[in-house]
This record gives C-alpha cells, structure tokens and sequence, in this order.
C-alpha cells in the first residue's frame, strides 16, 4: 500500500443550517439555535475578525422588542461591554454606558402644526427602546456565544480537530463558526445547498454542504444589488454625535424638515444625529467647521434643548429602499439587510431583522420537535415520517427541518415585514411633500394621535414589536 493510499480523505463539512454573516442578525440567529437546538449543527460564516465589529463606532436603535429577543438569549449588553467599545472609540473614550433608554419619544413636523408625545409609561414597559453602541452589542452577543459549545475555524487548510467530530465520523452537533472567511458562491439542488468559502489571505477555497443555508449578510444600500422592491430617495443620513447646552434625559426626537427626517436618539451624556437631507446638502454640511454646522443643525431642530454645543464623528450614508419580494427561496432564506434595506425613519431596520432572526429559530426548532413527534408516532417508518415533518422526501436529514420549515417562516414573517416597509417608505415621502394641504392633513395625522389614545397604542406598539403574525 502506498502512502498515498494511506492518506485519509477529508471530511466532509455536512451542516444542518449554514449561516452566512455574522453581524448582529446572523449571529443572533446563530446563537439562538446553538441554544435551543444544541443537537444541530450550525455554520456561521463570518467574514470579518472580531475586533472590526467591537471596533465599530455606530450607535444603534434597538426596540424593547429587540431587547427581549436578545436579553432571552443572554446578549443584552452590560457596562463591561460599552467600557471596551468606548475605549476602541476615541472619540468618546471616557463613556462606560452600554444602553440609553429612550423614555419619550416627540415627533413633530418642522415649522408646521402638528406634533405627538409617546411616553414609556402609557405602554407598560421600562423603556420604549435603547440606543446601543455596535460594539457593545457584538461583544454581548459574542460573549453569549462563548457560553455554549462553539468551534471556531480559523484556517481552510487544517484538518478538522478531533474534537469536531463524533464517533461516526461526522461533524459533531454545535456552532462552528468559520472566521475569517467569505462565501464567494452558493448554489442548491433537491439535496442541499452547497457553499464555496475562501479568505482575504489566500485563494484556497472550501466547500461545506448544508441541509438549509440563510443568507444575513447585508451591507449599506449603496452596495448592494437591485431586489424587486427598491427606491433611491436621493438621500444621505448624515450621522454624528451631538451635545446640547439642555439635554432631557430619555427622551428621542423625531423632526420632519423640509430637507428630510431629522433625528436626535439619546446617547450617554449626548445624542446620537441621523440628519436625512440631499446628498449635495449632506457633502456641503460634512465640509462645514463645527459652529457653522451646529448654528445650521439649531435652526433645524429649534430651541427645545438650547444650543448644540460639540460634533464628533461625522460621516454620512446614501438612503433608499431594497427589499426582496421574497424571503425564501427554496433552502435558502434571507433575514435582515440580505432581505430588506430600509430608510432610518424610526429606526426599524435593525429592529425587523433581529425579529427575522427570532422568527426563523423558532420555526426550525418547533419543526425540529414536529419532526421527532412525527418519527416516535410511526415507528415502523421513520424515515417516512420525517420526510413527511420537512415537506420534502430527499436531502433531509433525519429530524432536521426542510424547506417546509423556511415556507413557514415565510408565512410568519409576512404581515409583520409588509407593514413595517410600508411605514418606512411613506413616512419620509408623505413628510417630504411641502404643499399646505398636506402639511395640515399630517399635522392632523400627528395630533389624532393623542387625541385616539388606541391609534397611538397601535403605532407605538408596531414600532416597539412589530406585527405578530
């Protein structure tokens, strides 16, 4: 026998679910599995290091829905989280809050009738929502994920580690998470989707199979490819982080100005700005010196809180809508910005994807269960049964859910993905109108808020939990 004969031939890297991005919904949706489904066996694809999310300076907007998804899984971020973001940020390096609560949110429409108060208090909850740095929420979210079995591959060419398999051979059940790499091709049959990896080091590639694959990488609009439902608002989010002579604690600011939305969300001793305008408007107030730019940003805003006093980390974002029509597609399904980019108006995006990811554990675990009780009811032909549980006869493996389950997902999602990329796509474009009797008519709409108290608890329960469905 020759040595070569000798020679072992690979293993083959076989997942139940492959999840490609590991931003805050792909490593959701990953950690929610590893949870409730330890027998699975998930692949996280992350194309980036750790230190670039921890470093990220972005300040997000995250529903009380949102924080009951991630507190469930033991993410929600603590003090220690914010001190490390802080520090990656010079910036604002001597801040250690990890959230803001937003207490109160007051919307109104510049220079024209019309405003609404929402209070925390008429809802129920502790907060309506949180302004959290993503760097504190990659290291929760990451630190959750060390408390469960994960294996992490680093380099394609070494050979899987005892530890990753089990006594057939096969790939052992856990979270494997494969950092840093990209999937540079994805394909699917009747069997499986097959996944091609490789790294920025060098052109070796990777080939894993999985039963299902979800797609959660998204990036900003202006990189992505065209979906069936797009709109170009021709629109910058010009963003920083402002101080104010009066800041209200708790309390978020949305403003509908003649140039677009205007956003202040309360952040440490400051305010995180989302100033939506025209791109030409965008460049020429990211190239002003500070007074300038903080006299423009006062007249725009008004008096309410005195004079904005320091601006740090301006940068800015072209704004439109991309979505897919469809969030399945077979044994692939899309969460996330892979599956709806959206205009910052009330900030949803974030909020949306992280209740995709939610939704699509859920439903691959109750199909998973479905399955076992399907296989324990018909003993004489399992493997009949739990074809029957995944809607599919081939490619299944057994008590793992099939295309059925994504179908399902699809279902679930559809109500609550609907009216939240309705919301806002009208919003900035209803608001962007000038003409007088459509000024009245959404100062009308603004002040029926308070006048319908059940209206103002539908909305803000839409933007704090979006529809259950």
């Amino acid at each position: 026998m020759t040595t070569t004969d000798m020679t072992p031939e690979p293993i083959p890297r076989r997942f139940d679910v492959a999840i490609v991005g590991a931003g805050p919904v792909g490593t959701a949706l990953a950690l929610l599995l590893a949870q409730r489904a330890p027998q699975m066996r998930v692949a996280l694809i992350d194309a980036r290091g750790p230190q670039a999310g921890y470093d990220d300076p972005r300040a997000l907007a995250l529903s009380h829905g949102s924080r009951e998804i991630l507190a469930r899984a033991g993410a929600w971020p603590h003090p220690a989280h914010a001190v490390h973001a802080a520090h990656a940020s010079s910036a604002r390096a001597n801040t250690g809050l990890a959230t803001t609560p937003i207490q109160h949110i007051h919307v109104s429409q510049a220079r024209r009738f019309g405003s609404t108060e929402i209070d925390f208090r008429e809802h129920g909850v502790p907060a309506l929502g949180y302004v959290v740095r993503y760097g504190a929420l990659m290291r929760a979210l990451d630190n959750a994920m060390s408390q469960v079995p994960t294996r992490v591959e680093h380099s394609p060419q070494a050979p899987l580690s005892l530890g990753a398999t089990g006594a057939s051979g096969e790939l052992a059940p856990g979270l494997h998470h494969f950092r840093p790499y990209q999937a540079i091709a994805l394909r699917q049959d009747a069997q499986q989707v097959t996944i091609t990896l490789g790294t920025t080091a060098d052109d070796h590639a990777e080939t894993l199979h999985a039963t299902l694959a979800v797609n959660a990488e998204g990036g900003l609009f202006e990189s992505q490819t065209s979906r069936p439902r797009a709109r170009d608002y021709g629109q910058t989010a010009l963003v920083g982080f402002v101080t104010c002579e009066r800041p209200r604690a708790g309390w978020a600011w949305e403003r509908f100005t003649a140039d677009g939305p205007l956003a202040l969300l309360p952040q440490d001793h400051g305010y995180a700005l989302v100033w939506c305008c025209s791109h030409d408007e965008a460049k020429r107030r990211r190239n002003m010196d500070d007074a300038s730019f903080l006299a423009e940003l006062h007249a725009a805003f008004g008096d309410r809180m005195g004079r904005f006093t320091t601006i740090s980390g301006r940068a800015g974002f072209p704004l439109g809508l991309n979505a897919l029509g469809q969030v399945v597609d077979g044994r692939v399904a899309a969460i996330g910005n892979a599956a709806q980019t959206l205009h910052p108006v009330a900030g949803q995006g974030l909020n949306l994807g992280l209740r995709d990811a939610f939704d699509l554990a859920d439903t691959l675990v109750h199909h998973m269960r479905g399955t076992h009780e399907a296989r324990g009811s018909n003993t004489t032909a399992p493997h009949a049964s739990a074809a029957n549980a995944t809607g599919t006869g081939t490619g299944s493996t057994s008590g793992i859910p099939g295309p059925a389950a994504l179908a399902a997902f699809a279902r679930r999602r559809r109500a609550d993905r609907g009216m939240t990329i309705r919301i806002t796509d009208l919003l900035p474009r209803v608001f962007g109108i000038e003409a007088a009797p459509v000024a009245v008519l959404r100062g009308m709409a603004l002040a029926s808020l308070d006048l319908v108290p059940p209206l103002k608890t539908a909305f803000a329960r839409q933007m704090m939990f979006g529809q259950r469905g």
